[in-house]
């Protein structure tokens, strides 16, 4: 099992990021934003100096955080413009060396169930592009999208019947979801087969409200240490990856759904250094119960 860091969650400067990545003795990162540029749109030049820094520091690439069809079910235009942002994730993410590309299920405006054959229709023309460039479309179960729970990307990813798509788990995501069960261990349970990759960050719901608040790993309901020593005792080789989105002063909702920019990375090392800290303790403590 190997383990990373979102850059944009440090910095937007990526030496800085790469830098935190070094001092925590990290396998590799994962790309969504660098220099204040989402990845799809970074030049053949910037791909090769991240690739030469990646070199430098002794990083691999774990994976393109894309935000492709993080976009309307109803604008046909807007999809188009996202199998291009694919095709180009792709671009990026065979120069890096990775081959797992991160995307979504349309922004969620309403119950799943209703419009479920419209998504599946919708999506599917990116399997075939995947499929002939030989990389892996990870679905990830996302709150503000139409597959929101562990359930649903169970059956979504059956229903898809691709071997090129497949599963970014994020526990802390199920919390947020409305239907959500208990991250670990009963969401797994049913993603389990299809997880190809895993992102890392936790929250609580408030007492009051009933609303959940990110929070430091660790440090919510996510029984992190009991995920992870699953994950070591079925011989997991796929990366987890940090993404810390919690911040001291909480990021507001759009920052969190469309992250990105000076802004959403500001305080995000001092942040990331402490979910980090948290991680790798929880780690260790996994390491040495699973031996």
């Amino acid at each position: 099992m190997k383990v990373a860091v979102f850059t944009d969650e440090v910095s937007q400067e990526l030496d800085a990021a790469l830098k935190l990545a070094v001092r925590y003795r990290l396998d590799g990162v994962e790309l969504r934003t660098v220099w204040s540029k989402p990845v799809q749109h970074l030049s053949q030049e910037e791909v090769d100096r991240v690739r030469s820094s990646l070199q430098d520091h002794e990083l691999s690439c774990a994976a393109i955080a894309s935000p492709v069809f993080k976009c309307e079910l109803d604008d046909e235009a807007a999809q188009r413009d996202h199998l291009d942002y694919l095709r180009s994730c792709i671009r990026v993410a065979k120069r890096l060396g990775t081959g797992i590309i991160r995307v979504f299920t349309f922004w969620k405006r309403g119950p799943s169930e209703p419009v479920w054959e419209r998504v599946k229709r919708q999506f599917r023309p990116a399997i075939p592009i995947a499929q002939q460039e030989g990389v892996t479309l990870g679905i990830e179960n996302e709150h503000s999208t139409y597959v929101a729970t562990a359930a649903e990307m169970k059956r979504f990813v059956a229903e898809m019947d691709s071997p090129a798509v497949r599963v970014v788990w994020d526990p802390c995501n199920e919390i947020h979801a409305e239907g959500g069960i208990t991250p670990y261990p009963d969401a797994y349970e049913l993603v389990r087969p299809a997880t190809v990759h895993v992102h890392v960050k936790d929250a609580v719901k408030d007492a009051a409200t009933g609303q959940p608040r990110l929070t430091p790993v660790g440090e919510g309901m996510v029984d992190w240490k009991g995920q992870l020593l699953d994950l070591l005792r079925a011989g997991y080789e796929g990366y987890i990856s940090l993404e810390t989105h919690w911040r001291p002063q909480a990021l507001p909702e759009n920052a969190l759904n469309q992250p990105g920019g000076e802004g959403f990375s500001d305080v995000g090392e001092y942040a990331s250094d402490v979910c980090l800290s948290n991680l790798m303790e929880i780690l260790a403590d996994a390491r040495r119960e699973e031996n």
